[in-house]
């Protein structure tokens, strides 16, 4: 069976699945049906999802489980975060979006911002 793609092959577009078949019945669904968060990761990625879940979340586990050292499976984590929309350690606010980060970087090369407040911007300090 082929996994289900995220995006269009031509246009990168977002795909809406619009039918569901049972093998077993020969029931077909027809409809526009939500993928949910996960619907656009590979099938790769799913798999680290799943063994993430079984693991509790614990990273030593993970490692004995998959073979894979701490940063190899940090990284993975981290594909599958981008792949839902978010930035790695972006969302509670600690630091900042890469949109803000470069600009804070641009403002530092400008001479508009001091090293010292440009470290204490990107550090998540507050402008």
């Amino acid at each position: 069976m082929l996994p289900v793609p995220g995006a269009c092959p031509f246009c990168r577009g977002e795909l809406t699945v619009t039918r569901l078949y049972c093998p077993a019945c020969e029931t077909g669904l027809d409809g526009r049906f939500q993928g949910g968060p996960f619907g656009g990761l590979t099938q790769e990625q799913m798999a680290f999802v799943e063994a993430f879940v079984r693991c509790e979340g614990k990273f030593t586990r993970l490692e004995g489980e998959l073979g894979l050292s701490y940063p190899t499976l940090r990284s993975r984590l981290n594909e599958i975060i981008r792949a839902l929309g978010h930035e790695p350690g972006g969302d509670d606010g600690s630091t900042p979006a890469p949109a803000d980060r470069d600009h804070i970087l641009s403002e530092l090369e400008a001479g508009r911002l001091s090293t010292d407040e440009a470290i204490r911007l990107l550090k998540g300090g507050k402008a």
